[in-house]
This record gives structure tokens, C-alpha cells and sequence, in this order.
């Protein structure tokens, strides 16, 4: 399966007018945003799972990350409810579930091979820092290859954010424009490498995860 495969090119996907699709495991389903493969694949999605449902046991040879949007996600270190941002790099190995049930945004088989980084971070317990006028940013991992961080933009803030080495931009609450597309909640955009992102709150605030420069290292993007 290939969906938004061609990162050379702008890629948007509304919530509301994309499907949920089951996953192998019962009362798993998925909202596909871009995806290489079939069932092991490298792939973006946002992730709900019913009450009392669970996957099995699986090693990350990819690596994994995640962002919980609502519920409370659990695993054998514990649980992980709205809020908390975690990384489980490759060769780790973890059986999920949800006993009260979760949706997360998830992102699979696009770590550096030898990245042996883990993070549990509680995004509503950590401190924030202002970044611009109007802005909250919250780094939630940095290094040589990309940034993964949080923001809360005030209603009508104005913010440019870095997407030269493109930048994948989702919307957790609130609303935000572009000047092209207006996202709203659970919307995802992504960047080819080059491009640039000027964008404004919406009325009520945006609350947005973002990820930036880690396009420039998947094969068929120029640096």
C-alpha cells in the first residue's frame, strides 16, 4: 500500500473526511495519513482503541513514537494518558492496550537505525517555554536528524515555523490557517523539504504537534 508516499509533495488529510480502517486486532482501527507497506509498514496514523482491547506482543525494529489525544494508552512501563509523548526506539519491544480505551497519533518505521533513545514525557507536567509572542513551545525531542515538539498558539498568534527540512504539522485542538488550507482538529499537514509555513491561530487557540527536518533523510528527498 502506498498513501501520501510521494514526500516531494504537500500532503493534507482532514479528519473528519478520512475513514477509520480495522486493524488486524479487534476494536483496533486506524486513520491512515501516509503509509509504505502493508501490515509492517512505515507509516502515519492516528490510532483509537476500544475499552479492554489490546495488541499483541511486538518488537519496534523501526522504532515507534506517539502522542495520546485522549484515553489512556498502557503498556508494561505503566499507563500514558492525554498528553504524554513517547518514543520507544529501535529493538524495543512492547505489548500495548487500553483498558478504558485510547486514540493516539502514531509513527512507525522512521527512526535512525541506531537510535537507542527512549522518551516518556508528560507534555500536561512539563515546563513550557514562551517562544513568541502569543506562543508556548514544549520541545519533546531534538537531534542531528529532527524536532518533535508542542505548541500552544494564543487566539489569532502568528507564528512561522522551520520547514526546510520539512514538517509535518497536527492539529490537536483549536484551528489554524495557512493562508492555503484551514486545519482543525485532528487535521494533518505535511511539507515537502524547501517549503516554508507562515500560519495564524483561529478564534479559540491551536494546540499543534509538529515535526520538522526529518524529511531530509528519507530516500528520494535532496537534501
Amino acid at each position: 500500500m502506498k498513501l501520501n508516499a510521494d514526500f516531494n509533495q504537500r500532503a493534507l488529510v482532514r479528519f473528519d473526511e478520512n475513514d477509520w480502517v480495522d486493524s488486524p486486532m479487534p476494536g483496533v482501527r486506524r486513520r491512515m495519513l501516509d503509509r509504505i507497506g502493508e501490515e509492517v509498514a512505515r507509516a502515519t496514523s492516528i490510532v483509537r482503541f476500544d475499552p479492554g482491547s489490546a495488541f499483541s506482543p511486538h518488537t519496534h525494529d523501526g522504532g515507534e513514537e506517539y502522542l495520546v489525544l485522549d484515553g489512556t494508552f498502557q503498556d508494561e512501563d505503566g499507563d500514558f494518558p492525554t498528553g504524554y509523548y513517547v518514543r520507544n526506539p529501535p529493538t524495543s519491544s512492547h505489548k500495548p492496550a487500553a483498558l478504558d480505551g485510547a486514540t493516539i497519533l502514531v509513527k512507525l518505521h522512521q527512526f535512525d537505525p541506531d537510535d537507542r533513545t527512549q522518551v516518556q514525557l508528560d507534555s500536561r507536567a512539563a515546563a513550557w517555554s514562551q517562544t513568541a509572542p502569543g506562543v508556548d513551545t514544549l520541545l519533546l525531542h531534538g537531534d542531528d536528524r529532527e524536532s518533535v515538539a508542542m505548541e500552544h498558539w494564543a487566539p489569532g498568534a502568528v507564528r512561522s515555523l522551520d520547514a526546510s527540512g520539512g514538517l509535518e504539522v497536527f492539529v490537536i485542538g483549536g484551528s489554524l490557517s495557512d493562508g492555503t488550507d484551514t486545519l482543525s482538529r485532528w487535521d494533518w499537514l505535511r511539507l515537502p523539504v524547501g517549503s516554508e509555513f507562515h500560519a495564524q491561530a483561529g478564534p479559540e487557540g491551536a494546540q499543534i504537534w509538529t515535526k520538522s527536518g526529518h524529511l531530509r533523510n528519507v530516500i528520494g528527498i535532496a537534501a
